[in-house]
């Protein structure tokens, strides 16, 4: 397709099937079809799957991110904070590892912006433990932007803040299989964070979503779990990508690295809303084990985005972060931001 030619699905359709990479216009020109309800299901249907059987590059990723920020809702919030948050589709029902993360790292004095849903891959979802625990997600988008100010966390509920989504749910699930959509999430956080904390389940596409972060300059840590967890595992090796200032830097982590046992994934074994919720509870008052292992590593991964990347060793500066995460939960102050949190949500 050439430049001067108007824009249509037909040839650019073509293009995918033909397995030609599309451009920035293309894929901007698709999503404003598709996230303002000008295209049917069947061919949004048809787009999401040829796109994802050439397989979406960086480039194509980053420009369907970039077509649902200009969809979502503003906001006006601070960008200087985190995000931490897990693609889902790893199947393996754990607890809800980023949601305690996310505690323990704002406990830590780390501005949390967390951009989340229902569940994915576990039996409840962080907008499902949260709402168990007494967390208002209901609330008016000023307080949820001023709740951040208030208690050093906020959730960005995505049905919310990207209500144009409402045009694509019914097409990914009916089709039922892997599209781009399962890892946008990730990338479109509204508040459009200075610092990520991501786990991809996918290996392939773990690299992308890195090379998606590296392209805008951000710091961001991408990892994957050995046994395919979207979270920093305990149970081995986990990859690690940090981006930062465009480039990108691999490392392998370990728990065996900070002095933690190695354990199996039914050791983070989750259930529903009010079992997670319990969960949540526990480890925040202290409770040892490898769900409070994983806590740590994951928040800690979170720590080391936010912070200004040093010429320190990546082993170094994670060790440092682990020992700010395990001083917000032995401290009470991981525990006392999500009472601050359940008090100034449900305060009108």
């Amino acid at each position: 397709m050439t430049s001067h030619e108007p824009l249509s699905w037909k040839p650019l359709l073509n293009d995918l099937v033909a397995r030609k990479d599309l451009t920035d216009e293309q894929v901007a020109w698709a999503m404003d079809q598709i996230m303002s309800g000008e295209t049917s299901e069947a061919v949004t249907g048809a787009f999401l799957v040829a796109l994802h059987v050439k397989g979406e590059t960086p480039a194509e990723l980053n420009a369907l991110a970039q077509g649902m920020l200009e969809k979502s809702e503003n906001i006006q919030i601070t960008r200087d904070a985190v995000d931490i948050v897990g693609t889902g589709g790893d199947m393996q029902n754990t607890v809800n590892i980023s949601t305690m993360a996310s505690l323990v790292i704002a406990g830590a004095g780390v501005p949390v912006i967390k951009h989340g849903n229902r569940s994915s891959s576990s039996s409840s979802g962080s907008a499902d433990v949260l709402e168990k625990l007494g967390v208002n997600l209901q609330m008016p988008i000023v307080d949820v932007a001023e709740c951040v100010n208030n208690s050093g966390i906020t959730f960005l509920f995505a049905q919310v803040f990207h209500p144009s989504m409402k045009h694509v749910a019914p097409v990914r699930k009916a089709l039922g299989v892997p599209t781009a959509f399962n890892y946008l999430g990730p990338m479109t956080n509204p508040a459009r964070v200075r610092a990520s904390a991501i786990g991809v389940a996918d290996g392939e596409m773990a690299e992308k979503i890195a090379e998606v972060f590296a392209s805008r300059g951000d710091h961001a840590l991408i990892f994957r779990g050995s046994d395919g967890l979207d979270e920093i595992t305990i149970t081995g090796e986990s990859t690690v990508w940090e981006t930062n200032d465009f480039a990108i830097e691999k490392y392998p982590v370990s728990p065996t690295d900070f002095d933690m046992p190695l354990g199996s994934i039914d050791d983070l074994r989750g259930g529903d809303a009010t079992h997670n919720a319990q969960v949540v509870l526990d480890t925040l008052n202290g409770q040892p084990g490898f769900i409070r292992n994983a806590v740590l590593l994951n928040a800690a991964a979170a720590i080391v985005a936010f912070e200004d990347a040093t010429t320190d060793p990546f082993q170094q500066r994670f060790q440092k972060a682990i020992d700010r995460a395990k001083g917000s939960i032995d401290s009470g102050k991981a525990l006392a931001t999500l009472n601050s949190w359940i008090q100034f949500s449900n305060k009108s």
